[in-house]
């Protein structure tokens, strides 16, 4: 086949219009443009080209289309001047609203939700984390499955073919209900599993450090700095979903899923059995990525998650200050007396040049803070 050939069969790229609907007053609307920013990279990652942006304020969410009437006229404007095949709302839609808003605008509509769980099934490798993400897809799609007989509210009384559309609508309700039955009791045979291979770590007395942070802060490159091992890294959000270990000497890493803002709750529990590493663990290793300008929000989600999910409750919690070479000395020092005031237990370190790894290295064996004048940074 020849290279032509290949470039017209290829897909044509996807172009999504973002949408962002924070309420009034809420910090969502003091930083609206950071989270499309946000959003922007999710559909990058997901292979989408971004080809422009809307923005509303809310007093409260339309029952009909999450955003006013007015605003919806304006998005139907964008979409066909831009030509959008797609439209991206950084907030979750209800089933109503997305249909409502499909049928209005003509293309596709997906929420932060959706996009979230279609990039964790592209990344996903391993047989459980494929598990994972469908019992996480499966539970988003079973309120909404209406959408796709939505050829069914045209017919008024068609004989013979109302009945059987509903019915069929029912069966694949059942069927849904039933995989996931079957994929809950799967990753529970799972986390029996993880349990069993924790116990024999317990009894050898083996250091056990589980690191957590926001997708993209550097804990795959960290792990990798830490413990000479390859591991995947790639600048893009959720670049690895697999749970991956390492052992050093007398301590084993085990690097955990990343967070993101408005991380689907069904998908924090369907990735229990993988967060328990964090929950076991006698460290947990909290990846900042400090030189990001929302490095203190992005710490703040990721505790939030895990307090959420009731994880990590029972352990030490030492936080790395990741990238502290992309700031100046004195800014880095800046932001480690700030870590240090909100009580965190803090080092900066830089996967990339290797700096304060000796150091990091030391807190978690040792459990005392070294000052930050003194010994390597």
């Amino acid at each position: 086949m020849s290279p032509r050939a290949l470039i017209e069969i290829a897909p044509p790229v996807e172009r999504a219009l973002l949408v962002g609907a924070p309420r009034k007053g809420s910090a969502e609307a003091a930083h609206v443009h950071e989270h499309l920013d946000e959003l922007a990279r999710l559909a990058d990652t997901a292979g989408a080209a971004v080809a422009g942006r809307v923005v509303q304020v809310v007093q409260r969410p339309a029952p009909d289309f999450y955003v006013g009437r007015g605003k919806v006229a304006e998005i139907v404007g964008q979409v066909a001047s831009l030509g959008a095949t797609m439209v991206v709302f950084d907030e979750e839609l209800s089933p109503a609203q997305g249909k409502n808003l499909e049928e209005e605008l003509k293309v596709r509509i997906m929420d932060r939700t959706e996009l979230i769980l279609d990039i964790f099934a592209l990344r996903a490798k391993s047989h459980e984390a494929r598990m994972q993400v469908e019992l996480a897809q499966l539970e988003y799609m079973l309120p909404r499955l209406a959408r796709m007989w939505t050829h069914l509210s045209r017919i008024r009384g068609g004989i013979g073919l109302r009945g059987p559309g509903e019915t069929q609508l029912e069966t694949d309700r059942r069927m849904i209900r039933q995989k996931i039955g079957a994929l809950k009791r799967k990753l529970g045979e799972v986390t029996e599993h993880r349990e069993r291979v924790r116990a024999r770590t317990r009894d050898r007395g083996v250091l056990r450090v589980a690191l957590v942070g926001y997708t993209n802060a550097g804990k795959s490159s960290l792990l990798r700095s830490l413990t000479g091992a390859e591991a995947h890294v790639e600048d893009r959000l959720f670049a690895t979903l697999d749970t991956q270990s390492r052992e050093v000497g007398r301590v084993r890493y085990t690097d955990t899923v990343g967070f993101i803002r408005k991380l689907p709750h069904g998908l924090v529990a369907s990735f229990r059995a993988t967060l328990e590493e964090a929950l076991d663990a006698d460290v947990v290793l909290h990846v900042v990525d400090v030189a990001h300008p929302d490095w203190q929000e992005q710490a703040y989600v990721v505790g939030e998650a895990l307090h959420e999910s009731g994880l990590g409750g029972g352990s030490r919690v030492v936080v790395a200050l990741n990238k502290a070479d992309r700031l100046p000395s004195n800014e880095a020092e800046s932001r480690l007396r700030a870590a240090r005031e909100r009580g965190w237990e803090a080092v900066l370190v830089s996967a990339l040049t290797k700096e304060g790894l000796g150091r990091l290295g030391a807190e978690l064996a040792t459990g005392r803070t070294q000052d930050s004048e003194g010994g390597e940074r």
